[in-house]
């Protein structure tokens, strides 16, 4: 893409933020944000519920927490990324490189910062990376959410590229700066997916209020493709913004991923004080935030109560909703069978509050969590309830679950610490 593209398509993206505009109809609720307990790792060590696995430390020393996200280069060698530090770490043979290979000016406050990284391969074979992150000025002033695609030469993140120069701070007042969301994938389709939140509370058409702002690149599963162009053929037509999304109503998110064996997306959302969600994400998904979160009640309309985005929405109650606030993280799909044929291809999560790594298994159809009772209405009312899904314990925040060129199961802990799962 030229320079002048990138202007051009920024200033699209710029354009379509209005002024705010104050609305009344919304819940108090929906404004509110979780204060969730951090779980600490276990110094006794984490627990696994299947005793033919084992957990093993792959990192633990030299890196500056919190740490957001990691993605593999290849056999033991993981890019780490610093929320604050806007370092781009790397850590080769567990050894940690003496010099970073990128260090970016971000805004730090709240949960702006370092956030979302993928790797793929271009055409000769090198790797570009693709970096989500609060961009500031030398003064620290943030300037926006920016994904941008670099090269990797000479141990060094170079070239960067501009795809997408979002919003990153609150219209609101006093609210913080929050719910930036910063994961990104790459798809089956090999366009560069960011999952983005509501960016300090905003009021708009993608958070649905129909008379609200139009939509500006927040609340959202936006792609584009790995020259960041636009994606033809998406689900809400073919004019900017329109183009960039995938989803939207999507409260806050830190993590998502698609589905090895049909392509599906499925995503983890965060709750205010509650209902924490696993969402099957189809084409055009609308996630129903604010007008909704957890399973709807009966007096929800999604026609007449939510924004429809060109006419082609669609709601869909989550899969699967934690009453009692966990903060979900990281969602990976295992492609591998190396920790046994059961965990082929089910979902692992991580979460803040407790520590826990869950696993859940798909029905035949792909676009349905199995669960056990108590959990086959799909409601964790209790935290004993839970416990069926829980894999293993004791991992303290996790931030990012991927899974290695080994095959096996890698978990990045906020701290920095870096585990994998590997059969006894």
């Amino acid at each position: 893409m030229s320079k002048r593209k990138v202007i051009l398509f920024t200033s699209l993206i710029t354009l379509i933020i209005p002024t705010f505009a104050f609305i009344t109809n919304f819940n108090d609720n929906n404004i509110s944000h979780a204060f969730y307990v951090r779980a600490r790792p276990e110094s006794s060590g984490q627990v696994l519920i299947d005793p033919s696995l084992k957990v093993e430390p792959v990192f633990s020393d030299g890196l500056k927490g919190p740490t957001t996200s990691m993605a593999f280069l290849g056999p033991n060698d993981i890019l780490v990324l610093e929320k604050n530090t806007g370092k781009v770490q790397r850590i080769l043979n567990g050894i940690l490189q003496e010099k970073p290979l990128l260090q970016a000016n971000v805004s730090t406050e709240v949960e702006l910062g370092m956030l979302g990284i993928a790797i793929s391969k271009n055409q000769a074979g090198k790797p570009f990376v693709f970096l989500y992150y609060s961009e500031a000025n030398s003064s620290g002033t943030v300037l926006g959410n920016r994904l941008y695609r670099y090269e990797l030469v000479d141990g060094r993140l170079v070239n960067p590229l501009l795809l997408l120069n979002l919003p990153a701070t609150s219209p609101i007042v006093g609210h913080e700066n929050n719910h930036n969301g910063g994961k990104v994938v790459i798809g089956p389709d090999k366009n560069v997916y960011v999952i983005v939140g509501d960016v300090g509370g905003r009021i708009g058409n993608v958070q649905n209020i129909i008379r609200g702002n139009s939509p500006d690149g927040t609340s959202g599963i936006l792609r584009v493709t790995q020259d960041g162009k636009s994606v033809e053929n998406g689900p809400f037509g073919s004019s900017v913004p329109n183009t960039l999304y995938y989803a939207y109503g999507i409260r806050n998110s830190f993590g998502f991923d698609f589905d090895p064996v049909t392509g599906n997306l499925w995503d983890t959302e965060n709750g205010g004080i509650d209902k924490d969600e696993i969402n099957y994400v189809f084409p055009g998904f609308n996630s129903g935030w604010r007008k909704t979160m957890g399973m709807a009640v009966s007096r929800f309309d999604p026609q007449e109560d939510l924004f429809n985005f060109a006419g082609k929405a669609k709601y869909s109650d989550p899969e699967f909703v934690w009453k009692q606030t966990v903060a979900p993280t990281a969602l990976k799909f295992l492609n591998s069978t190396k920790l046994g044929s059961q965990y082929a291809n089910t979902i692992f999560v991580g979460d803040v509050k407790t520590g826990n790594l869950y696993n859940f298994k798909l029905d035949t159809d792909r676009k349905v969590l199995l669960l056990k009772p108590p959990l086959n209405d799909k409601v964790a009312d209790t935290p004993d309830e839970i416990q069926s899904a829980v894999f293993g314990q004791g991992f303290g925040v996790i931030t990012d679950i991927q899974v290695g060129p080994d095959g096996y199961l890698y978990i990045l802990g906020i701290n920095g610490n870096i585990y994998r799962i590997v059969p006894v």
